[in-house]
Order: C-alpha cells, then sequence, then structure tokens
C-alpha cells in the first residue's frame, strides 16, 4: 500500500520547518537503520526544495559511483543527452558547485545525498573531496541546506558526527530515525484504511516492529495471522530474505554482529558482555565494544542496567522485533506448506517468544509506561537478576522492570503477554512473594515496593492479585503517544 501521509516525525519535522528557515548554510545528518523510512521523509516533507538527489549504491566501485553522479545530475539540469562523467569526486563536486550557484536565491535549496556511507568507498576520495565542497564552498551559501543520510548509524556516528577530521564539528544538525513507536503504527495501519483492534496491531509490531517498509506489507481485510503467514512464510514474501541482507548492508563485516544477535535472541534474560564474549568467541574485547556499539546505534540491541550498578553489570538485550522472530521462527525453518505460521503459533516456543517480544516492546515504551502511572519525578529504569552461588538451595530471579523513583518508591514490573487477562495463580504469587523478598534482602532499599503488571488485557482479580499488585496496566497505555 503506498502511503500519501506523512505519520509521525513530528519532532523531525519542526527541525526540517526551522533548517529551511535559517538564515544560514544547514549541514543536516539524517541516521537510521534500514528500512525505517528516512528517504521517504525527507523526500515527502522537501519535495518542493530538493534539486539535487543522489544515492549511493552499496559496494559499487568508484566509477560506477560517478556514473550514477553525472546521471543524477542530468536529471536535475534536465538535460536530454548524457553527461560526461567526471574522473574523480573534487571534479564532481566542482560541477555540483556550478549547477547549485545560480539557484541560490531568496529561499533554501536542498542537497540531498542518500546512503552516504556507500560513495565513501574503499580509495574512493569522497569524503575528503565532500570536506573540500562544504569548508570551501557551501557553508558559506546561507540559502543551502545539505542533507547527509545513511542506513550504518555507526558509520555515520564515527565519520560524520564525530569526525575528528576537516567535518569536525562542521554538522549543524543531526536528525536519528527511530522505528516507529506503537501509537505511530497504529495511526499508520489506521491512515492505509486497516482496521485491526490493538491486539492484532501488538501481534504485527512483536514480527515487524516499527519498520514503516515491512509495515507496508499489511493489507487491510487480512487478520494479523494472514499478513505474518504472507510477508514471512510464503515464496515471495517480503521479510524472507531481509535477515542478512539487513546487516550485511549495514555492516561491512557483518558475522561477529549477527552471532552476537543470535546469541542475545537465544538467551531470555540477556547476556553481559562478557558472557557475549564467551559466548560469540570473541577475541578481542575492544572489538567486541565497538560491534555491540554499533548494534546499539543501529536499534537491534539495547543496554539494560542492573539496578543499583548503572556502570556495571549492564545486560544486553535483543529488541529488534524481526531479527527476535525470524532467528526463532524464519531461520532454518522446516515446517512449509499452507498455515505455517499458524502450526508454529500452536507451539510452545511461540509462548517463549510472545513474552521476549512483549518484553522488548515494554522497554521500547517505557515513556508510555512511565506516563500511564502518572510519575512526575525523575526516574531510572533497570532491571535486576539473581543468581545464587553454587550449591545454594536459594532459587534465581529476575525483574524484567524496575522503575526507580524520586518520590522513595521503586516499581517492581511484570510483564506478560496474554491472550486473555492474566490470572495469578497460588504458585506464582507464591514465586512473586520470593522475589520480592530477595530483591529487598540484597538490595536492601530504602523505598516502599510496588509490584506492577503490564499485561496485554490486565488483571483477573482475585486474592493474590488483591494481596500482591499495587498498579495493573493493559496494553492500551503501550498506544500512548510519547
Amino acid at each position: 500500500m503506498i502511503m500519501e501521509k506523512l505519520i509521525g516525525r513530528e519532532e523531525e519535522k519542526e527541525l526540517l520547518k526551522e533548517l529551511l528557515k535559517s538564515k544560514k548554510a544547514e549541514l543536516l545528518a539524517v541516521y537510521g537503520r534500514r528500512r525505517v523510512g528516512k528517504t521517504y521523509l525527507i523526500h515527502t516533507f522537501l519535495k518542493d526544495h530538493i534539486v539535487f538527489h543522489l544515492t549511493g549504491t552499496f559496494r559499487a566501485p568508484l566509477k560506477e559511483q560517478l556514473i550514477q553522479f553525472s546521471e543524477s545530475l542530468q536529471i536535475a539540469i534536465g538535460s536530454p543527452s548524457p553527461l560526461r562523467t567526471p574522473d574523480n569526486w573534487i571534479n564532481a563536486f566542482r560541477e555540483l558547485r556550478v549547477f547549485l550557484t545560480p539557484k541560490l536565491k531568496k529561499e533554501k535549496i536542498v542537497l540531498f545525498l542518500d546512503e552516504f556511507p556507500w560513495l565513501d568507498g574503499k580509495r574512493s576520495g569522497f569524503l575528503r573531496a565532500f570536506d573540500n565542497f562544504w569548508n570551501n564552498w557551501a557553508c558559506f551559501q546561507p540559502e543551502l541546506l545539505i542533507i547527509i543520510c545513511g542506513s550504518s548509524a555507526s558509520w555515520m556516528i564515527t565519520n560524520i558526527i564525530n569526525n575528528r577530521g576537516g567535518l569536525h564539528n562542521r554538522i549543524t544538525a543531526k536528525m536519528p530515525i527511530a522505528p516507529f513507536t506503537l501509537a505511530e503504527t497504529e495511526a499508520f495501519l489506521r491512515n492505509a484504511g486497516c482496521k485491526l483492534d490493538r491486539y492484532q496491531i501488538l501481534q504485527i509490531y512483536m514480527a515487524f516492529g516499527g519498520i514503516p517498509h515491512y509495515l507496508n506489507t499489511v493489507k487491510k481485510g487480512r487478520s494479523a495471522s494472514q499478513i505474518i503467514e504472507k510477508a514471512c512464510f510464503s515464496r515471495l514474501g517480503l521479510l524472507t530474505g531481509e535477515f542478512d541482507n539487513l546487516y550485511n548492508s549495514l555492516f561491512e563485516l557483518a558475522d561477529n554482529h549477527i552471532k552476537i544477535v543470535r546469541a542475545l535472541a537465544h538467551s531470555s534474560n540477556g547476556l553481559s558482555r562478557n558472557e557475549i564474549i564467551k559466548k560469540c568467541d570473541l577475541s578481542s574485547g575492544g572489538r567486541a565494544t565497538k560491534i555491540l556499539n554499533e548494534l546499539e546505534r543501529s536499534s537491534f540491541i539495547q543496554e539494560v542496567h542492573q539496578f543499583g550498578n548503572p556502570s556495571k553489570n549492564a545486560i544486553y538485550k535483543l529488541i529488534d522485533e524481526y531479527s527476535l522472530f525470524y532467528l526463532k521462527f524464519m531461520d532454518n525453518n522446516s515446517q512449509g506448506g499452507k498455515d505455517t505460521w499458524g502450526k508454529i503459533s500452536s507451539e510452545p516456543t511461540y509462548i517463549s517468544w510472545c513474552g521476549l517480544a512483549f518484553e522488548a516492546i515494554c522497554l521500547k515504551h517505557v515513556e508510555q509506561i512511565i506516563q500511564a502511572l502518572a510519575i512526575t519525578k525523575r526516574v531510572e529504569a533497570s532491571t535486576w537478576r539473581y543468581a545464587p552461588t553454587k550449591g545454594s538451595k536459594e532459587s534465581g530471579a529476575q525483574i524484567d522492570l524496575i522503575l526507580d523513583r524520586k518520590d522513595h518508591v521503586i516499581n517492581l514490573c511484570e510483564l506478560k503477554f496474554y491472550s486473555e487477562k492474566y490470572v495469578i495463580d497460588k504458585s506464582y504469587a507464591k514465586a512473586l512473594e520470593n522475589k520480592m523478598r530477595l530483591f529487598r534482602e540484597i538490595e536492601a532499599p530504602r523505598k516502599s515496593l510496588f509490584l506492577t503488571f503490564i499485561t496485554t488485557h490486565g488483571l483477573i482479580e482475585n486474592q493474590y492479585a488483591e494481596q500482591l499488585v499495587q498498579q495493573a496496566l493493559d496494553m492500551n497505555v503501550l498506544f500512548r503517544p510519547a
């Protein structure tokens, strides 16, 4: 389905408005993972201002990139005849300057360089040429807005935003593009005419995440189950070959990135940095840190701090919904045939995946949870896990989400995905009591502990819920605007 309306992105649109009104030259860096809607945002919002647009080609040689440049310039000029291909990027930017100069009048014009990292091939000289173009000419043109955009968030941050060479401190604005929230996803699907309830939307989000390109596969008149079946398990499904393409297009040497993602997909409690190094057989601690940073900047994983140790003992969790779904169900899938997803979703592995996916979504929507709890003071979000010493008779424990408040209260949050209202039975009540006891004994917090449940459809009221639970929220709070 083709979207005609730009959904969400309110802060981004405000920033673009400000840059168009600016009285000085602007250099905006836009970054975010593949398929998140960066190009669509820029083209849709700035279509009347873009005078030149060039898109880099993945792993293309210098000559091919320069041919693409000359073809883009031909289109911008409106020439019926092909232009001569420049010999190098210095000459290419010289030609671009000649083209842009007469267009610099009173209103801002936009130069859009998409997939910027792909233009900077090895020994291409592209980044040095762009550095020269900006510092010696473009930065003096108050009517010019240059937008450089890339899917490799880590490359953009390292080579552009934190550049230590000629582009040091030259970026005038930056715009990280995140996946849609649940609220934005709901608005996106409503705008496409899909009349799905929130439980169905949540199921789609658990498989696709808030990636607009993936959400474009959603057709009105189909259930979540039908949509997932079509996109992920049919021969021509959009997402059947996406996983390898996704990581290999973002990271130059993606093998270790994929190793880490696989390890996290099979660890429901997350892994520490040292555990990741050991499980993935990574030889260099520094190299491991670089890969973890790249995955986190690209919104695939999240570093979650442990309660009481904001700088130590952090764990990493896989929060990219599609990656988690793919590695649970699509990778080496042997089901085949019709209704593959229907068969899979009746198996025990489906239940465990639901729990992990719902937890990842809650971690992304902590601000919405805080709003729903009417917490107005500053909050520190963390998690907690306790592993007893070897030989101890004590059982381990984990708390999915902790909200440590400045009003002397700590919310201990249990995150539960269930198809109906959730029931706390006698055995689970005992486990909850033990978990809270261990937390108080080990951490000794001088605050009130509020056991808080966040579930899909809420809690069944019974004696155990009455005795233990201070606050219960359902999935509707996750659909609040941020």
